[in-house]
């Protein structure tokens, strides 16, 4: 199983699009959802029940998150050196990742590193130099011996080219990403009213995608190689296989969250949100943890086998209207005709031994959303 363990709800980074956003879904949102306000902001439960949990799952995978997890640098060394696991992964800003130090940062299996594109994109979101700075530890922990998976974790707005943006990232001349992920910022806290994000996903992102897709495959062609762009990898296995999955994220059924204060959500987001809570770490069973599965309009959409419902932060809180969200739902619909139409394609290249099967493999549930 997948655990995020949320570290701290302190960050060094004041981003546009920050989690606290979610807050403002809470009230304006279509459903009442009781908060814990008395949580920690830091992890404050026992690691004795910590690990007691951990050592009934016989392959636990831990990831570091938060806020942001390496401001507790501290914690992450300890339980790294005492915890009863040999898979962590974190997603972090990068800005303190040269800190860590080589020999925990060498551990790491995965690190999700949050960039959104070219320089200027990316600080317009998070702060001037903050590209620079993060692809410079980058390089740092590259040069120390680093050797796990890279993945830069990218949130998509209205101020995005899509396709420009991971062009960069996958030909930048500091640092290139084979891993690539993206998220739009959408339908997470009730700003929809706010926003013009029908337009911009009409006569941008769509268009935008269906290029990438096509510059994906001709990676393939031209290279022999399937790049690590997550939105299109198990889509894509799925699609020729004719396999329905569940909700992509694992959020719920192989991708659970451990707050503060021990409680276990089913997804990173849910801070606070005790009626959604599975359980909690003394007592729970990590191989009988409850399964949440999307309700609402997802239940009855023809693209559920597809999409797996995108979002179950999303399908609890409502934050968007049933009009907005059908916009977004209209992204997936088009992700998944994309991807189908270049299919005979990828199976012309596979059959050719250009490419392969495992070509596609990767790590699933690793904190990728998958559907944008």
């Amino acid at each position: 199983m997948f655990y995020h363990l949320i570290l701290t709800d302190e960050c060094n980074l004041c981003c546009t699009y920050c989690r606290g956003k979610a807050f403002e879904a809470l009230a304006g949102g279509e459903t009442d959802v009781a908060i814990d306000t008395s949580l920690s902001p830091d992890f404050a439960c026992d690691l004795g029940d910590l690990y007691r949990f951990l050592e009934r799952d016989p392959e636990p995978c831990v990831t570091f998150y938060g806020g942001e997890p390496l401001m507790r640098m501290d914690l992450i060394r300890k339980i790294m050196d005492t915890a009863p696991v040999q898979r962590f992964m974190i997603q972090t800003n990068g800005i303190l990742l040269d800190r860590l130090g080589s020999d925990y940062v060498n551990r790491m299996e995965t690190i999700l590193v949050s960039l959104d594109g070219p320089p200027e994109v990316t600080d317009a979101h998070r702060g001037r130099g903050t590209f620079d700075g993060v692809i410079r530890n980058i390089r740092e922990i590259i040069a120390g011996g680093y050797q796990g998976e890279l993945i830069a974790r990218m949130t998509v707005t209205e101020g995005t080219d899509i396709r420009d943006a991971v062009r960069y990232l996958a030909s930048n001349d500091q640092y290139s990403f084979d891993s690539l992920h993206w998220q739009i910022d959408a339908d997470f806290s009730g700003d929809s009213s706010m926003r013009k994000f029908s337009r911009w996903l009409t006569t941008s992102y769509l268009p935008g995608i269906r290029a990438l897709i096509g510059d994906w495959v001709g990676i393939m062609e031209a290279e022999g190689r399937v790049a690590r762009w997550y939105p299109f990898l198990q889509t894509t296995i799925d699609l020729l296989q004719d396999r329905p999955s569940r909700l992509r994220c694992g959020c719920g059924h192989a991708n659970y969250t451990i707050m503060t204060d021990g409680h276990i959500a089913p997804c990173p987001v849910m801070i606070g949100m005790k009626n959604s809570y599975v359980g909690h770490i003394r007592t729970a069973d990590p191989w009988n943890l409850p399964v949440l599965d999307m309700t609402g309009s997802c239940r009855r959409c023809d693209i559920l086998g597809f999409c797996g419902g995108r979002c179950l932060y999303a399908d609890i809180t409502r934050p968007w209207p049933p009009e907005e969200k059908a916009v977004i739902c209209s992204s997936v619909r088009d992700l998944r005709d994309g991807l189908s139409s270049v299919l005979p394609e990828i199976r012309r290249l596979l059959g050719s031994g250009k490419i392969r099967r495992e070509d596609f493999s990767h790590t699933r549930y690793n904190g990728c959303e998958i559907i944008p």
